[in-house]
Parts: structure tokens; sequence; C-alpha cells
């Protein structure tokens, strides 16, 4: 019995839909269908190379940051993100993170990554929504680049207000310690990968990168579904 018939049958007694357009998925369309996929604005090259330098080249903290898309508001990227953020669609992260995957991997091969990690989110943030977005989306990301995930590396010791609001400094404030290393030892002598939902500031992945340097990890590098602008 084929997958395509299980799926078929499957889809007739509980039809899936599209997180952002919400049209029923067709038999090959896994979680996100592709016509919304289509639709997302690709970030250039020429616009992640500036974004680097915007939000990390100063601090010296991150090596290198990649992206496929850029976020924008009321569009089907944010429907996506919040569809894995609030309404527990962990498979939507776990293919959002295979996109990124699929569409950053030149780039992620070439950093020679041994571990990655999802930016955590505070225990009681974490018990309210009950798990983290990022780890879904770095979930999908290692299985695809076939890479150990580890969401047990960092953790935030500080409860911090939502970012949305905040200006660049704030922002900065804001996750000032906000992160310790769990466990000694783990980062040391390697290379990791910080993956995010969306990345607007770079504040916090500069804060974890401090975080895991500190701990003797090699070098740290950047990604996210999205670079907001």
């Amino acid at each position: 019995m084929s997958n395509n018939f299980l799926t078929t049958l499957f889809d007739f007694f509980l039809p899936r839909f599209c997180p952002s357009c919400e049209q029923k998925l067709l038999v090959k369309e896994i979680s996100i269908c592709n016509s919304c996929i289509n639709s997302i604005n690709i970030a250039s090259q020429k616009l992640i190379d500036l974004e680097f330098k915007k939000k990390f080249l100063e601090k010296g903290l991150v090596n290198a940051f990649t992206t496929p898309f850029i976020f924008e508001k009321e569009k089907e990227l944010q429907s996506i993100i919040h569809s894995i953020k609030y309404s527990n669609k962990f498979s939507v992260g776990i293919k959002l993170g295979e996109i990124v995957a699929d569409k950053c991997r030149e780039k992620i091969k070439s950093w020679n990554i041994d571990l990655i990690t999802p930016v955590p989110l505070h225990s009681l943030k974490k018990v309210n929504r009950g798990y983290n977005q990022s780890y879904y989306i770095a979930k999908g990301l290692g299985k695809y680049l076939n890479i150990r995930v580890s969401r047990k590396l960092l953790k935030r010791v500080k409860f911090t207000q939502t970012q949305t609001t905040l200006t660049l400094a704030e922002r900065q404030v804001n996750v000032e310690n906000a992160f310790k290393i769990r466990k000694k030892g783990v980062a040391k002598g390697k290379n990791i990968l910080l993956v995010d939902d969306v990345i607007t500031t770079g504040a916090t992945s500069n804060e974890c990168a401090k975080v895991l340097l500190e701990s003797g990890a090699k070098r740290i590098y950047a990604c996210s579904s999205a670079i907001a602008q």
C-alpha cells in the first residue's frame, strides 16, 4: 500500500489544511502548501550580507548568518510562524526547518557545524506555551542536514518582556545576562548553529553567542526562518 494512498485515505477522514491560506493540502504537500511557500519573499545574499553587518559584525560574536526569507507582517510566513507558536503545529515547525535547510544547505555545510541549538524560552513562558517553537524549526533543520540538535545546551534564566515593541538598545538591555550554559564542557571546541524563528535586531542571538563562546565554543553561527528589517 503506497504512502500516497494512505495519505489520500487519511485526508478523506481528517483533511489537512495549510496554516497560511487555510486551503486543503494536496496529497504530496506536507504541512504547508507549495503556493504559500513560493509566495514568501526571498532574502537575497546582498541583503543577508547587509543585515549581518548591521546585526552581528560589530559585536564579533556570531561568525556568519543565513536565512532564506524576509519576514513581512500579515503575510504567509507570519501566519505559518504563528501556527507553530500558538496553535501547536509542531509538524509545520519541522517542515519549515526542512525548507530552511534545503535553501541554505550549501552555506550551512560550509560552516562544518557540530551541533544545532535553538534559542531557548524562559521556563515560565515555556510552561505557558507548552513548548519552544524554535526547537521544532531546529529539529527539521537538523533532520534534513543530519546534524545533532540539542535543546539542553542553553538555559534562559532571565524572564524578559517581549521584544516586539523595543528599540535596539532596549532589546540589548532586555536580554543582557538572560542565558546560561546548562552543562559546562558540552560546547567546548564545537562549531554551533543557533536557530531562531525570526531574527530582528540580533540582540538575542548575540547574547546566546557570548555565553557559548565563554563556555569554550569554537565558532557560533546563526540561522533563522526569516530576517525582519
